[in-house]
């Protein structure tokens, strides 16, 4: 899967052949998370962590039926587990790459050991599925393990084939593609470049209490993605349950219309006429401030209606071109005249041309590629010209292939141990949140001397002009409250805004409530941020009150710190210094409920040779090379 366009090729070969869940070995995809194809299947992937792009296993699921997904875990580069939701039983799902033969055997052993290890964690009462590219041939005879396969088999057993039937006999597992009779040519899976060599390498295993729910394993010949191995089919009688309701998506306004001047004022024009309707209308003295809200939103959100409407959802566009996709299909064709034929003449002349035609499907797939890069680059600076930071975000991301990513990776517990569960990661969330928002009180409290005057603040309602200023300085391209508008609709007349919403605010300040659709989506106070600077403020003004320690910035300057929030950067010319600096800083941050983070905070040390560590509680701070602040990056011997 990690060749250009090999993805939507392997799932337009799923959609074509109508299979639900697709497995698939030797992805070389690294890492592990989640993701949403442009046809909208999902795809779940294990890979190695030292970026080569080697071995990978990955499961792909039909859309829709990523509803009934209850865990998934990445367990290996070469092994990944899926669970899925059934209407009577659970099932689970392996999807592996076993080591070849002639791999060493502690490779091997590695292999079994992760796979065994997962199996005995599987609750008893699941159908438990292990498929993939076992890289064994178990052959006809089985003599001694008529428990665990069939007389089907090809070829003969071999090492890996004697170690998957002891293994499937341990688990009481049986060999799906041994115990249905088809020809050969049905069960054979991998196939050699000059088509002399072939073997039955690639399992689908099932445990055999649930053996009779296996219908049909068979290899599907037609399949073509440019690969040595053959789609192997496996048709099981079970039902699947969706794991919860289906949350329907909000609809959004199209807010970029109100770019358009002539659309902006049409729709400040209907607001001014609804609002004066409202105006003229006969009132209720006992009008509750619920009812004033729901007024005024309904006019916005009927406006909203007549003039810009909803986003239309746009499919994304697969970049592999139509011509592209017809060579594909003449691929196809091409490997379906050497399957066909029986004539060892023929039969290599065909391989020959299916050779020539795939090595040009990869030369257009790449040129495609380019292509949608190069449009892409085009429209990203098309976007910064117009100063849409917002799209040229999106572009960007697309671009560096972050877009694929997705926040559903597994969560870890304490002891780094993956928790891929959702009852398991909301356990885990509320325990990091009840942590994180319930710290204990400081040991010792700051010494905060009182001001020696008071500000003089206004404590009466909020004038036209307030709500006005505060209004323009609202930041565009936020997403909605529950009342689905936007920023950018109150924006559009910010005076009129103004004028609607301030009897609004006058009675929240009278009355001291707030309407009940705010109550429901307070995300904190406003003041946080500010008061947070305040804090770190008083933080580095004590750190740095006693003497210097800082690094000579000028003649006469002093530079002891370069703060960003809570991004700090402390300078000295001395360890003595800076390890002074550092246990200052951890006293008079804790003495207002902060810790200094280990993970985060590391060490750079100029001009000289094995530095002395920096110790915060009792443990030394890691050292590092390269320092980066605000985007710009440092190196230790630049």
């Amino acid at each position: 899967m990690y060749a250009a366009g090999k993805l939507a090729q392997i799932t337009s070969e799923m959609q074509r052949y109508k299979l639900h869940i697709l497995g698939v070995s030797e992805s070389r995809w690294t890492g592990s998370g989640r993701m949403t194809t442009t046809s909208g299947s999902t795809v779940i992937y294990s890979g190695r962590d030292d970026n080569q792009h080697h071995e990978g296993v990955a499961i792909i699921i039909k859309k829709g039926i990523e509803r009934t997904l209850l865990e998934w875990k990445p367990i290996s580069s070469r092994i990944i587990m899926a669970r899925f939701k059934g209407k009577q039983i659970n099932i689970t799902l392996f999807q592996c790459y076993a080591p070849t033969n002639e791999a060493d055997d502690e490779n091997k052993d590695v292999f079994y050991e992760q796979l065994q290890h997962e199996i005995d964690k599987t609750p008893n009462h699941d159908i438990k599925i292990i498929m993939g590219d076992m890289n064994a041939k178990v052959g006809f005879d089985n003599t001694g393990y008529e428990r665990v396969m069939g007389t089907h088999g090809c070829g003969k057993i071999n090492e890996n084939g004697e170690r998957l039937v002891d293994f499937c006999s341990t688990n009481n597992l049986v060999v799906g593609g041994s115990i249905f009779p088809h020809k050969d040519i049905h069960k054979l899976t991998w196939y050699s470049p000059n088509l002399r060599d072939k073997n039955q390498i690639d399992h689908l295993m099932i445990n055999s209490t649930w053996r009779r729910s296996l219908l049909d394993v068979k290899v599907k010949r037609g399949a073509d993605v440019g690969s040595d191995h053959q789609l192997i089919t496996a048709l099981i009688q079970l039902k699947l349950r969706a794991t919860g309701k289906k949350v329907p998506s909000r609809k959004r306004f199209d807010i970029d219309k109100l770019e358009d001047i002539k659309v902006k004022k049409d729709f400040a024009i209907k607001l001014q006429n609804r609002y004066q309707v409202l105006e003229n209308s006969v009132r209720d003295e006992n009008e509750t401030l619920d009812e004033k809200w729901n007024e005024i939103s309904d006019i916005y959100t009927k406006c909203s209606e007549e003039c810009i409407g909803y986003k239309q959802k746009t499919k994304k566009k697969d970049w592999i071109t139509p011509e592209t996709w017809n060579k594909i299909n003449i691929r196809r064709q091409a490997k379906k005249k050497v399957n066909d034929t029986k004539s060892p003449r023929l039969k290599d002349k065909y391989q020959q041309e299916y050779s020539d035609i795939h090595r040009n499907v990869k030369t257009l797939v790449r040129a495609d590629k380019r292509k949608f890069m190069d449009n892409l680059a085009d429209q990203a600076e098309e976007a910064a010209n117009k100063r849409e930071q917002g799209n040229l975000y999106k572009i960007t991301k697309i671009i560096c292939g972050k877009s694929k990513s997705s926040p559903n990776i597994p969560v870890k517990d304490k002891q780094g141990n993956l928790l891929t569960s959702e009852k398991e990661q909301e356990k885990r969330w509320a325990e990091h949140f009840s942590e994180i928002l319930n710290r204990p009180s400081p040991e010792a409290l700051p010494t905060i001397p009182e001001p020696s005057f008071e500000l003089e603040i206004s404590i009466e309602p909020p004038t036209i002009s307030e709500i006005v200023a505060v209004i323009k300085t609202l930041k565009n391209g936020k997403a909605p409250g529950s009342d689905n508008l936007n920023a950018e609709l109150f924006k559009t007349d910010p005076i009129l805004t103004a004028n609607t919403l301030q009897p609004i605010f006058h009675k929240i300040w009278k009355e001291l409530i707030v309407p009940t659709e705010w109550d429901k989506v307070r995300q904190g106070c406003v003041m946080s941020s500010t008061l947070f600077i305040i804090a770190i403020d008083w933080v580095m003004r004590q750190t740095t009150s006693d003497i210097p320690r800082g690094i000579r910035w000028g003649t006469f300057t002093i530079l002891e710190d370069l703060d960003f929030a809570d991004d700090i950067a402390m300078l000295s010319h001395t360890h003595q210094h800076i390890q002074e600096k550092s246990n200052r800083i951890e006293k008079y941050a804790g003495q207002i409920g902060l810790k200094i983070n280990h993970k985060k905070t590391e060490v750079m040390s100029l001009n000289t040779n094995n530095p002395a560590p920096i110790i915060i509680n009792g443990k030394p701070l890691q050292q590092t090379d390269t320092f980066t602040y605000l985007g710009s990056t440092e190196k230790q011997n630049n």
